[in-house]
C-alpha cells in the first residue's frame, strides 16, 4: 500500500435530499471548514464550487452529481453532491451505487418532503448506512423533533438524535449527547470552532432524557453494548463504537442538527461522518458474476482489480472522462484492463482525482478510491477488471425517458455537429435517448422532464456551440403487441448478381412490463446458421423503433422457431432485412396497444385549497392515492397521465394563489383509454 494511504481513513459518502434542503450549501461548508476552500461559496450567489455548470449557477440548483475530496482529521472524505430535482434522479442513483454511506439532509421547516422519500428509498434499495442532518435550524418555524418524528413515521427508519438543539432565542447551540457537553456558538458570527462547556442547568433534565433514549436505542441495536449498559454508565468512546456498529448495520440513523449557511453544526457532522459511517474496509465483499458463476472481491488493494464506471462526462478538450469507483485491487495509468461488460481489452490512459470540474493527475487509484480516467471506451455501468480474473459487477438501473422533444440545427451545415454533440450527451446521460424520426428526418430527444430537456438544449448551445430549433415537448408514447401470433416471412431478391435470401418462421407475444425486447431462438439442426441469428435480432430491434402508430415498440417477446437459408444468397444483411420486414407486417396484423406514461404527482397545498387541488387532478384523469396532513398544509398523492400535466405548474399557482408546490416522477406505463388511443393514432407522428 502506498505511503500515506490507508483504506480505513477513507469515507465515500453521498449528500442527498429534496430540492432546496441545502445539500450543496452543506458541501460548500464542509469544503470551507476543511481548508480545501478559502472562501465559503454561496449557492444563491452562484459561487458554489460543486455547482460548476453555468446552468447550475444561474438556476441555483444542482443538475449533475459533483465529486470532491475533503480532508478532515486524518481522513479523506470523498463526497458526491447529488441533485434534488426529480428530473435528475439518475444522478442520485449512480452516486448511491458507488458510495458507502449517505448524509440525508432535511429542512428543519419543510421536514421530510416528497423527494426526500424518493432518495431514502433509493438508499434503502442499496442498503446504505445513513446519517440525518436537520438543516436550516436558524429559520423561523424550525422544529427539530417534528423532523425526527417524520423520519420515523414517513420513512420507517429508526432515527436517534445524537445532538440536541438548545431551545433559546435563535439557534445558538447544541448539546452533544455522546460527550454530554454543550456546544455554544459565538454571537453574531459564523463559528467554525464553538466553545464546549458543561450542559447548562436548565437544559440538563431534557438532555439527560435524550441521552437515556440514545443509550436505550443502542442497547436494543447492539448486544455488546447492552452488556456494558446493564453493568455501568458507558464511556463516550464505548457509545461512539456502538453507534458506529449500529449505523453500519443499518439499525439506527444518528440525527444531527445545524445550519450549513452559518457553518453551525457542520464540524460535528463531519466528525460524525468519520466516526459512524463505514470505510470501504468495513464493507463485505462485493459480489459479481462471470459466465453464470458468482464471484466475490474483498475491499482490498491486494485483491484483483474490479472497478465500476458510474458516470461519463463529455469534455471538448480531452474527450470522454470516465468516473470510476475502485472496489478492489489497484487501477494504474497505462495498464491493460478487461472491460468485462463489453468483453474487450482496453488500455487505461491518464488517471485523475476530481474536485468538481477540476482534475488532478495521479498515477494510480487504490481500492476504495473514487477518481476518473481518460483513454478507455466504456458505458455507464461497465466493469473494469483484471484480465486474468474477470468479473462483472451488477450494473445500475435507470428509469425510461417519458418526454420527447424534436430538435434540428438552425443551419443545415451544422447537422453533423448536432449529431456528434447529441451522441456525446447521450453517452454520458443514461436517461437521455435520441432517435431520428424516419418520416420527418427530425432528431427526437427523449428525457425525464421539461427541465431535463431544457438543460440538454442549453448545453448543446453553450458547450458544443450548436444552435438548435426545438419543437413543442411531446409525450413519449409506446406500443406493445396486443396479442400473440405466429408468422412466416421470406425475403427473395434477385438482381442479376448475388441475390438476397432469408426465410424465418417466428412467434411474437407481449412480454412483461419493462422487459423491452426478449429474443429467443429455438432453431435446431442448423436450419438457420448460428452466425445469422444475431442479424435476425438486430433486424427485430430496428423494426421496434417505430410501430404501426408511429411510436417505439416495447415489451415484445420474439421467438425464432424455424426458417431456411441459401448457401450463396443468404447473408447477415438479408436476415436483418427479412426480420425487420417480418416484424412490421406482423405488428400490423396483430395490432398494438398504445401505452402512455403515468406520473406519481405529489402536491403540497395549504389545507384550504385541498378540494380545488384534488378536483383539478381528477379533471386531469388522475387517480387519487392518498391525502396526508402536514401541519397547516396537505400532501396530495395521485397518479396522473403525463399528457394531462402540461401547464400544471401554472394552473397550481393560480389555484393556490402561488402557495402550492409539486414534484412528479415516472411511475409506470398504462394503456391509453380506447377513444384517446384512436385520437393519438390519427395525429401526425412529427413532433
Amino acid at each position: 500500500m502506498h505511503e500515506g494511504f490507508a483504506i480505513r481513513t477513507i469515507r465515500n459518502i453521498g449528500i442527498a435530499a429534496h430540492i432546496d434542503a441545502g445539500k450543496t450549501t452543506l458541501s460548500e461548508a464542509m469544503l470551507f471548514l476543511s481548508g480545501r476552500k478559502h472562501r465559503f461559496g454561496r449557492v444563491d450567489e452562484g459561487q458554489a464550487a460543486l455547482d460548476w455548470m453555468p446552468q447550475e449557477r444561474e438556476r441555483g440548483i444542482t443538475i449533475t452529481a459533483a465529486a470532491t475530496t475533503i480532508p478532515w482529521k486524518g481522513h479523506n472524505i470523498n463526497l458526491i453532491d447529488t441533485p434534488g430535482h426529480v428530473d435528475f434522479t439518475a444522478e442520485v442513483e449512480r452516486a448511491l451505487r458507488v458510495v458507502d454511506g449517505m448524509v440525508a439532509v432535511f429542512c428543519a421547516v419543510g421536514g421530510v418532503e416528497p423527494q426526500s422519500e424518493t432518495v431514502w428509498r433509493q438508499a434503502d434499495r442499496h442498503g446504505i448506512p445513513r446519517l440525518a442532518f436537520v438543516n436550516k435550524m436558524d429559520r423561523v418555524g424550525a422544529d427539530f423533533f417534528r423532523v425526527v418524528e417524520e423520519i420515523r413515521t414517513k420513512l420507517g427508519a429508526n432515527p436517534v438524535p445524537i445532538m440536541l438543539p438548545m431551545e433559546n432565542e435563535g439557534f445558538n447551540g447544541l448539546v452533544d449527547l455522546v460527550s454530554f457537553e454543550a456546544i455554544v456558538f459565538a454571537d453574531g458570527q459564523d463559528s467554525a470552532e464553538p466553545k464546549r462547556v458543561p450542559v447548562p442547568g436548565e437544559l440538563r433534565a431534557r438532555a439527560m432524557h435524550a441521552k437515556d433514549a440514545l443509550l436505550e436505542a443502542l442497547a436494543e441495536a447492539d448486544h455488546d453494548f447492552l452488556e456494558a449498559f446493564l453493568e455501568r454508565e458507558p464511556e463516550p468512546e464505548e457509545v461512539r463504537a456502538a453507534l458506529r456498529r449500529a449505523t453500519i448495520a443499518g439499525k439506527i440513523v444518528p440525527v444531527l442538527a445545524g445550519s450549513a449557511a452559518e457553518l453551525k453544526g457542520v464540524p460535528e457532522l463531519m466528525d460524525a461522518v468519520v466516526h459512524f459511517l463505514p470505510s470501504p474496509g468495513d464493507l463485505p465483499a462485493i459480489r459479481g458474476t462471470w459466465e453464470g458463476q458468482e464471484r466475490q472481491r474483498l475491499p482490498s488493494s491486494a485483491e484483483p482489480l474490479s472497478a465500476l464506471v458510474f458516470k461519463i462526462q463529455a469534455d471538448r478538450h480531452v474527450g470522454k472522462v470516465y468516473f470510476v469507483r475502485v472496489f478492489s485491487g489497484v487501477l494504474r495509468s497505462g495498464d491493460v484492463v478487461l472491460n468485462s461488460t463489453q468483453n474487450e481489452l482496453q488500455r487505461v490512459g491518464r488517471l485523475f482525482k476530481v474536485h468538481a470540474n477540476e482534475r488532478v493527475p495521479v498515477e494510480e487509484l487504490w481500492a476504495g478510491e473514487v477518481g476518473a480516467l481518460v483513454g478507455a471506451e466504456a458505458q455507464t455501468g461497465d466493469t473494469l477488471c483484471a484480465p486474468d480474473s474477470p468479473v462483472i459487477l451488477s450494473a445500475m438501473e435507470f428509469p425510461a425517458p417519458v418526454l420527447d422533444l424534436a430538435v434540428s440545427p438552425a443551419r443545415r451545415t451544422e447537422a453533423d455537429r448536432l449529431s456528434r454533440a447529441v451522441a456525446a450527451l447521450v453517452s454520458e446521460d443514461p436517461t437521455l435517448a435520441a432517435r431520428v424520426d424516419q418520416e420527418t428526418g427530425e432528431m427526437v430527444l427523449s428525457g425525464m422532464g421539461e427541465l431535463h430537456l431544457e438543460i440538454v438544449v442549453d448545453r448543446l448551445r453553450r458547450e458544443f456551440g450548436v444552435e438548435v430549433v426545438t419543437g413543442a415537448p411531446r409525450v413519449a408514447y409506446r406500443e406493445r403487441p396486443s396479442r400473440a401470433g405466429q408468422f412466416e416471412h421470406k425475403l427473395v431478391k434477385q438482381t442479376g448478381g448475388r441475390g438476397q435470401y432469408a426465410h424465418i418462421i417466428f412467434q411474437i407475444e407481449p412480454a412483461l412490463q419493462g422487459k423491452g425486447l426478449e429474443f429467443e431462438s429455438r432453431v435446431v439442426s442448423g436450419r438457420i446458421p448460428k452466425e445469422y441469428i444475431p442479424a435476425v435480432k438486430k433486424g427485430v430491434a430496428e423494426a421496434m423503433a417505430r410501430g404501426p402508430h408511429g411510436f417505439p415498440v416495447v415489451d415484445l417477446k420474439f421467438i425464432l422457431l424455424d426458417g431456411s437459408f441459401h448457401s450463396v444468397d443468404s447473408s447477415d444483411q438479408a436476415f436483418r432485412l427479412c426480420a425487420a420486414q417480418a416484424l412490421r407486417e406482423a405488428l400490423k396484423q396483430l395490432g398494438t396497444t398504445v401505452l402512455e406514461p403515468l406520473m406519481l404527482v405529489e402536491t403540497v397545498v395549504p389545507e384550504e385549497y385541498v378540494g380545488a387541488a384534488v378536483g383539478d387532478l381528477s379533471a386531469r384523469r388522475g387517480k387519487l392515492l392518498g391525502l396526508e396532513s402536514q401541519g397547516t398544509s396537505a400532501l396530495v398523492r395521485a397518479v396522473v397521465p403525463l399528457a394531462e400535466l402540461f401547464g400544471y405548474a401554472t394552473a397550481l399557482r393560480s389555484l393556490t394563489s402561488g402557495r402550492g408546490s409539486f414534484i412528479m416522477r415516472f411511475s409506470h406505463y398504462e394503456p391509453v383509454p380506447e377513444p384517446m388511443a384512436a385520437k393519438i393514432a390519427r395525429q401526425p407522428v412529427s413532433v
